[in-house]
């Protein structure tokens, strides 16, 4: 694949829901294009796009997959992303690696989450949007019905470009509004004929609609439109491109995928009409001094790490947007994030899981390298002489954990550097030892995420886990003051073992911890003793009173005690201290406490009620409602941990997929009697199972 000037590149993501055939359109374009021989498919594993072994198994893409094409002297970089949400981190990254969104959805009619988020992803990005209805040739589609539904949701910038000609098993071409022509297509291929007859009214009126909305893109076509009634093919054009940089015009296409209907007037329109790298404004970044810095296509070396993957031939592959500047094979640049050079070997264009070598990658372009050793997603390379970081790509914050425990002893010792590996591929993909609960944790956006995390560990590194619900770190406090005494005396022939203490234990304010005060006198205990009883004290405290949960909140007032002159030792006063805690600990009314998460909830107003009541099953305590604009409302909420281990799923499924929430830990507080004795319960069986 030759090198190409960075006016003849378009950098076009696929994304939408899942199931509207983002992969299958992709795989259309690079056939008509003669970029693959033979036209694969994704429910038997051979799309292009599709190529990890998860992805040919559930038959849904997991992963970005970069999918170049030469058409018409220009080249179109496509990136198809995943439209499952779990996997919405690719799109993220898709999006600052390319100047044009084409959002793909089906002609049912329907709008569906993954489109909204897209559309929202895009928009922050700053890129053109446009729209490809899919799928026309299925039953109960409707194209009619779908661009109404797109204008409704997403307002009127929602611009047709083309109508299809006939519906359903029927739908066999297109007219183009754009140049008032029409085309049908049989056996692939694409043909000229004479406008519908049938279609005339239709078509003035939506061409009509076309060239009101680009003629506000210019005061001199407005001015045009208005004395003479109408815009030349030319005029429309300019307007168009106008309208889709600034981002007030949102085209749409149509076409099947699976008939190969449209995808060649696609491909054209792209060309003719997506901007070029060359056509955005230069990237911004921040230099050494903290000044803010852009750098346009002809600057010193800068590019943005979008994806990380391991491929089982190459390695680590690192997936680069080239802004500025060219990348040699066989070089050096500078990660400036990390502040370490890195040494560049082989670069690639990718087509799928292909890697095709080439010697140099230029503005606009797209690429990758192998064996980086400290680059990650995100970072920025650039010519050391010339640094800059560019803007940090933004990943949602896991929202859904599970607890993973190694099968064997050959597991275990690998489990750590594998989860490692699988979180530098995905950032949305994390991993820790929760030293509170004792586990290994690993989290993300979904229970198919997750899953799929598990079956990457056996398959790529031959780690087998179980997994199970986290555990929830309670705590144990005390709500009364109370003292005991601990004595331990043991007398084996020779010398024994004497200690005894005296202690107070007073409630502390939540959050405190743990206080030792000494109030010992006249020596009844003598000073190097006197560490000991804090030290058992301690010890007793991390093993519970109620359930095996630690103690917090307590201070502990020793103030009284005796010893033996020859038996006395720090082992005995270390016992003795743990004797004396328990026993005024039992004394002192002690309870059970549980962790609380404050959350922030984002639904459309038609879920408010039933997320408020779901969040009043679980316990939680609803602190306040804001409302976002756009039919949204935000829902602050304070929820024990234990009723919101699942809430990612809770939520999808009460807000269908287009509720997002996150959480941090707030407090504790104490738990109600019925459920601490459940706690108990549990924790009491758990023991005698040991």
């Amino acid at each position: 694949m030759k090198k190409y000037p960075i006016d003849s590149i378009r950098n076009v993501a696929l994304v939408g829901h899942g199931g509207t055939g983002k992969t299958s359109l992709a795989e259309a374009m690079l056939y008509t294009s003669g970029a693959i021989s033979r036209l694969g498919r994704v429910d038997d594993g051979t799309a292009t796009g599709d190529f990890d072994p998860e992805e040919v198994q559930r038959k849904i893409s997991i992963n970005l997959a970069v999918l170049p094409c030469e058409w018409k002297g220009a080249k179109i970089n496509l990136v198809d992303t995943p439209g499952y949400p779990d996997f919405v981190g690719d799109v993220i990254g898709a999006m600052r690696a390319v100047e044009a969104a084409l959002l793909v959805v089906d002609g049912t009619g329907s709008i569906d989450v993954g489109t909204e988020t897209a559309w929202d992803l895009a928009t922050e990005a700053g890129i053109t949007k446009l729209f490809f209805v899919n799928k026309l040739e299925k039953e109960n589609t409707d194209f009619y019905r779908t661009l109404e539904s797109l204008r409704q949701r997403f307002g009127t910038s929602v611009a047709p470009l083309q109508l299809p000609i006939g519906s359903e098993d029927k739908f066999a071409g297109v007219v183009d509004l754009l140049t008032h022509k029409a085309y049908k297509w049989e056996n692939g291929k694409i043909t000229p004929i004479d406008m519908p007859s049938e279609m005339e009214g239709q078509i003035s009126k939506m061409r009509e609609s076309l060239i009101e909305s680009v003629a506000e893109m210019d005061d001199a076509l407005m001015e045009k439109y208005f004395d003479e009634g109408t815009l030349s093919d030319e005029e429309i054009a300019k307007g168009l491109e106008m309208g889709l940089r600034a981002g007030k015009v949102v085209p749409v296409l149509c076409g099947s995928a699976m008939k190969m209907v449209g995808v060649d007037t696609l491909l054209d329109f792209i060309v003719s009409s997506v901007p070029s790298p060359a056509n955005v404004p230069p990237v911004k970044g921040v230099n050494p001094s903290g000044a803010e810095e852009t750098r346009a296509p002809g600057d010193p070396f800068c590019a943005l790490v979008f994806k990380t993957m391991a491929d089982p031939y190459v390695g680590k592959l690192t997936y680069f947007r080239v802004f500025s500047g060219s990348i040699r094979s066989d070089s050096h640049v500078y990660n400036a994030n990390k502040e370490r050079e890195e040494r560049v070997g082989q670069i690639y264009f990718v087509q799928g899981k292909n890697q095709i070598p080439t010697p140099e990658i230029g503005a606009g372009d797209i690429g990758a390298v192998a064996k980086l050793q400290e680059t990650a997603t995100g970072d920025t390379l650039c010519d050391k002489a010339h640094p800059i970081v560019l803007k940090p790509i933004e990943f949602p914050e896991p929202v859904y954990s599970l607890a993973v425990r190694a099968k064997t002893k050959a597991d275990e010792d690998k489990l750590g550097p594998a989860l490692q590996k699988l979180a530098e591929e995905d950032p949305t993909f994390q991993t820790y030892r929760d030293q509170d609960i004792g586990q290994t944790l690993i989290c993300g956006l979904g229970e198919t995420q997750l899953d799929i995390m598990v079956e990457r560990l056996k398959r790529k590194f031959g780690v087998e886990v179980e997994t199970e619900t986290p555990k929830v770190p309670y705590r144990e406090t005390i709500t009364t003051t109370a003292e005991a005494q601990g004595r331990h005396k043991k007398q084996t022939g020779g010398r024994g073992q004497f200690g005894d203490c005296w202690i107070r234990l007073e409630p502390l304010p939540r959050g405190s911890g743990y206080e030792f005060v000494d109030q010992i006198v006249g020596g009844a205990i003598p000073r190097q003793f006197i560490p000991s009883v804090d030290k058992g004290i301690r010890d007793a405290m991390s093993q519970g009173i109620l359930a095996g949960y630690p103690v917090v909140d307590v201070r502990a007032v020793c103030y009284d005690g005796s010893y033996h002159t020859v038996d006395s030792s720090d082992l005995a006063f270390q016992l003795a201290g743990r004797l004396a805690f328990r026993a005024a600990a039992e004394k002192a009314n002690p309870v059970l406490l549980e962790p609380i998460y404050e959350m922030e909830i984002i639904v459309p107003e038609e879920f408010m009620g039933d997320v408020i009541g779901d969040l009043n099953a679980k316990r939680g305590r609803v602190l306040g409602m804001e409302p976002l604009g756009g039919g949204r409302q935000k829902i602050r909420a304070h929820v024990p941990q234990a009723e919101i281990q699942r809430y990612s799923i809770d939520l999808r499924s009460i807000a269908r997929g287009r509720g997002k929430f996150s959480a941090r830990f707030s407090h504790y507080e104490e738990v109600p009697p019925n459920v601490a004795q459940t706690i108990i319960a549990q924790a009491e069986r758990a023991r005698k199972e040991e």
